[in-house]
């Protein structure tokens, strides 16, 4: 079993779970999906989807309240208007969905605008439809976001408490003693590398080679990186493996790095979750996630490092503009310093004391 069949079954599922929602959305919908699947990854269709099936409910609620989803035709679709698209993203504010009250911020409506969007250009460029209003809408305003990071000492309170598991309510402690050696190189690997929970989650024995402290990750889009990690790490996951290798209840053939209390892979909203109980004791007014882990190890990169390129690189951002965005606010931490840099008076010798 090697490192991408993780990779291959998530695809899988995607491909499943695209085909099952294709049977929500109008016919033409079938056509869009095959034509972009050649340039996009599954997890984007899936997005997509999701998307566009709040775009049709919302057309037959308000435009074509004669109709269905499942009989809207291209026609419908050139017949919509960029102002019918500006009431979309102002009826995502507040929406009822399947008897579900929802709402999206700026981002999540930038988000569903991109996917109108790619499936009004796709059907224009075509020639299936002689003209393309999404593009007249323009993207809502994105202000920037808050930084949350952990602070140095907050990160070694972090790893004392997944280790001790002091501060966790009576329930999680007793969860605590079969799970702390598993946590603690979760939470080291994260603080120690930058990678990203899907990259966390799909690791397999294999991944690893300890001669050379390094590992291997598929990034987004598929492609694999070699990563490297301090003897730090090397100790928290060690430990993790020795454990492992004295545990008889692993089922022969699993290939999982990281498994669950089930002996299965670990997944995602585990690891989340796992991240949220112990972050909160150390910080309860920062709402840290695996990514706020990420923009940490980040912050410190760039601390240490003042390369912004290396940063880049090793946490995988195809851009470097991506990278100075996320990470705008440690120049914070140079302002400070430079506001008592520069001294207005020189000290008078002559002064008293």
């Amino acid at each position: 079993m090697k490192n991408e069949n993780y990779y291959i079954k998530r695809n899988i599922n995607d491909i499943d779970k695209i085909a099952e929602l294709l049977d929500e959305l109008p016919s033409f919908c079938a056509d869009y999906f095959l034509g972009v699947e050649s340039r996009t990854s599954s997890q984007t269709r899936l997005k997509y989807a999701y998307d566009l099936r709040i775009f049709f409910d919302f057309l037959c609620q308000r435009k074509y309240r004669n109709y269905d989803v499942l009989d809207l035709t291209l026609e419908h679709l050139e017949g919509v208007s960029h102002h019918d698209i500006e009431l979309f993203l102002s009826y995502l504010s507040h929406y009822r969905f399947r008897d579900k009250r929802l709402s999206c911020d700026e981002r999540a409506k930038a988000r569903k605008l991109s996917a109108v969007r790619a499936m009004f250009k796709y059907f224009f460029n075509k020639g299936m439809i002689e003209v393309d209003n999404s593009a007249k809408v323009p993207t809502p305003k994105l202000h920037d976001k808050e930084i949350i990071r952990l602070e140095a000492d907050e990160v070694s309170e972090l790893i004392n408490i997944t280790e001790t598991g002091n501060g966790l309510t009576r329930h999680a402690a007793g969860y605590h003693n079969k799970t702390r050696i598993r946590d603690t190189a979760i939470i080291t690997l994260f603080l120690g590398t930058g990678i990203r929970i899907s990259e966390l989650v799909g690791l397999d024995n294999e991944s690893f080679d300890f001669s050379e402290n390094s590992f291997l990750v598929t990034r987004k889009g598929g492609n694999q990186a070699i990563l490297y990690f301090s003897d730090e790490v090397k100790y928290a996951l060690q430990e993790y493996i020795a454990e492992k290798a004295n545990d008889p209840k692993i089922p022969q053939g699993e290939n999982a790095f990281f498994l669950s209390m089930q002996y299965k892979r670990i997944n995602v909203r585990s690891v989340e979750i796992l991240v949220k109980k112990y972050s909160k004791i150390v910080s309860p007014l920062k709402k840290i996630t695996p990514h706020k882990l990420r923009s940490t190890y980040g912050t410190r990169l760039y601390n240490e490092t003042g390369d912004i390129y290396i940063v880049a690189d090793v946490l995988g951002h195809r851009d470097v503009n991506t990278t100075k965005k996320h990470y705008a606010a440690i120049t914070e931490d140079n302002r400070r310093k430079a506001a008592n840099a520069v001294k207005l008076r020189r000290d008078d010798p002559n002064a008293e004391n």
